[in-house]
């Protein structure tokens, strides 16, 4: 039986916060830690949260489908207060490593927020060097409706990038695992090699 989308349940956390008189929340969480290409992607969102607003579905990106998330990131891009999306590059997570590349990026994201957050929303267990109060949310990206809009924006995004460096290197099939370890995409780099936008941190063992 399919589970009905609970706003009570979504916005427990935004309503205790905006309880304590916090006005802006915001939520925050990245996509690609764990593909063997591309940037890690980091988007932070500050959404209203008034009955009219509430954009019905949004959830954790993972559990929706492709169609299913476009049409969600566009309406939280549409209604948000404020959004921005901040990418990390392969370059970077191979410098610094991929936890240390998700905090920065998460980091620069909340910074460029025209507004100024009252509280920030993790996912995880995450603590970022940040000006601004924040808590993290263990499956926020479920529980939370601030940081399931900004799983879906992350992931879009991200996605769109590797459709259009699938059309670069046509050999890794981006554009159907999104840069991560399939057994298509192994038995590609062990082929053709590395291309410009692997993790060569990630990619030693090929």
């Amino acid at each position: 039986m399919k589970k009905i989308w609970n706003a009570e349940e979504k916005l427990q956390y935004e309503r205790a916060y905006a309880q304590k008189g916090c006005r802006y929340i915001a939520g925050v969480d990245e996509v690609g830690r764990g593909p063997l290409a591309g940037p890690v992607v980091c988007a932070a969102v500050i959404m209203p949260l008034e009955e009219a607003d509430l954009i019905v579905g949004v959830d954790d990106s993972k559990k929706l489908s492709q169609k299913k998330r476009e049409t969600l990131s566009a309406l939280i891009k549409e209604r948000a207060i404020a959004y921005t999306v901040y990418e990390v590059s392969e370059k970077i997570i191979d410098e610094i490593n991929i936890l240390e590349a998700t905090k920065l990026g998460m980091k620069r994201a909340l910074e460029m927020l025209p507004i100024k957050p009252d509280i920030v929303l993790t996912d995880g267990n995450m603590t970022l060097d940040i000006p601004f109060p924040q808590t993290s949310i263990i499956h926020g990206d479920a529980l939370s409706y601030s940081i399931g809009a900004a799983s879906i924006v992350a992931k879009v995004h991200r996605d769109q990038m590797m459709d259009e460096y699938a059309k670069q290197y046509p050999a890794y099939a981006f554009e159907s695992n999104k840069g991560y370890g399939t057994a298509a995409h192994i038995k590609a780099i062990k082929e053709q090699g590395l291309c410009p936008i692997h993790r060569r941190t990630f990619t030693k063992n090929f």
